[in-house]
């Protein structure tokens, strides 16, 4: 079964189903095999996991496991009315950089520390560091318990790019070891863009991958700051290093080169409009590399580069690390943990590892990264060197990802038809997003 490239598919539920690639034939018949809950179930538990159908062979669970399971699409708003009630799922998908603080703050994750300390599938020493998105420990991110686990990462502000539109475009393909400037990269999307009757037929490029909060923080990284205070309890726009990200993201989205707030990519998600031509370089991580491998026309011509950078301080951040936690009042934790074995450990995860997906997130399996074909040598290569670089970047605790990125939602299109300065904008994103975490503090107490 391939992954679906309807234009309702947006990159972050991409990421989440890019578990998929499972080799090759592995999803036969997945959506047929959904227990919708009618099922007698022939006396065996079921096992409730939130995902997308996508995510895995729910048959090949089911058989492995022994247990019947009822899938119920991704949906925030029903998953915290579950988490309210006590009556969560067993299983949820989520984003570890992004999700792990919100929920362990609030005491609706399991401790998984004594499942990994007993499991022979998942042992912590064969953990990727990437892991660590998912620990908390009450106060920050990356040391305390582990509560959940990533399937696979990469580092999302690296990008793919087409060296046929280069060469058409008569211009030097970017360096696979020095990262460009923030400028240089958009100089380039301006020089690639395609227009014609006034409308872009070709997107120079898409600097909104996973969002525009998380790239903002990242570019303020990258230029020396931080875009959240010392407590994560408060976000400053205005500081110089998270001013001159905003400003370079305001000055992206007037220059029209590529998908944004005030015009969304008609497609949904960049693959669609990348395999068409359509894209010349696209934020996306090493993942892209799935996708890609699925059309040999394209992938001969795709090159993977390093994040791009505003100054001397190398950063390059993973903003998803998407993968699967267990609610604290799971009612089949047992059953859970042997499915998150399965998930990570078994035949799912070497057939992600093998097939491009993402970083695998167990060492032992990172010589099973593709590099027969030369687009997998060069993108090898190319993040082999990039993770030298890894940097995780603290995510509040007081609101979740999806918030903060609705206030940029709210206040970018009006600003930049207004033509609203930097300052001025940077004001009503502080107003706006430290209202919402200070009421997020309230409730934490």
């Amino acid at each position: 079964m391939s992954l679906p490239t309807s234009a309702s598919l947006d990159r972050r539920r991409f990421l989440s189903l890019s578990g998929a690639a499972l080799g090759a034939a592995a999803l036969s018949g997945c959506a047929a095999s959904v227990d919708d809950g009618s099922a007698s179930g022939g006396g065996k538990k079921t096992l409730t996991v939130m995902c997308e159908k996508e995510d895995f062979d729910i048959k090949a669970a089911q058989k492995a496991l022994g247990v019947n399971i009822r899938l119920l699409k991704s949906d925030p708003t029903k998953l915290n009315a579950m988490l309210a009630s006590k009556t969560p799922p067993d299983v949820v998908r989520g984003l570890g950089a992004t999700d792990a603080p919100y929920f362990a703050a609030r005491k609706l994750m399991t401790d998984l520390d004594p499942y990994f300390a007993k499991s022979e599938a998942l042992k912590p020493s064969d953990l990727d560091p990437v892991n660590d998105l998912w620990r908390y420990d009450g106060g920050k991110q990356g040391a305390g318990p582990r509560y959940g686990m990533a399937k696979d990462f990469s580092q999302d502000q690296m990008f793919w790019y087409r060296t046929d539109l280069f060469e058409a475009a008569k211009l030097d393909l970017p360096s696979e070891t020095e990262p460009l400037s923030r400028d240089e990269w958009l100089d380039l999307g301006k020089r690639l863009v395609k227009r014609r009757l006034g409308k872009v037929k070709v997107y120079g490029m898409n600097a909104t991958g996973l969002g525009y909060f998380t790239q903002i923080m990242g570019a303020t990284a990258s230029a020396g700051g931080s875009l959240f205070a010392e407590d994560l309890a408060t976000v400053d726009f205005s500081s110089p290093e998270a001013l001159k990200a905003l400003k370079w993201y305001l000055d992206y989205t007037k220059a029209d080169i590529g998908p944004s707030v005030t015009n969304p990519n008609p497609d949904g998600w960049d693959w669609p409009t990348y395999q068409a031509g359509r894209m010349a370089m696209a934020t996306d991580g090493y993942w892209f590399g799935g996708a890609i491998a699925g059309d040999p026309k394209v992938a001969e011509v795709s090159r993977l580069a390093p994040a791009p950078q505003f100054g001397g301080n190398r950063v390059s951040p993973c903003f998803g690390a998407t993968g699967f936690w267990m609610p604290r009042d799971a009612q089949n934790k047992d059953e859970a943990w042997k499915f998150f074995e399965w998930f990570f450990g078994g035949e799912p995860a070497q057939g992600r590892a093998a097939a491009g997906w993402g970083i695998p997130t167990l060492k032992s399996l990172r010589s099973k990264m593709p590099q027969e074909q030369p687009y997998q040598k060069q993108a090898f290569k190319v993040q082999e060197q990039e993770l030298t670089h890894f940097s995780v970047l603290p995510f509040t605790p007081y609101a979740q990802i999806a918030a903060l990125d609705g206030v940029i939602s709210k206040v970018l299109p009006g600003a930049v038809r207004s033509g609203t300065s930097a300052g001025k904008v940077a004001d009503e994103l502080n107003k706006q997003m430290n209202d919402l975490l200070s009421q997020g503090k309230e409730t934490l107490g």
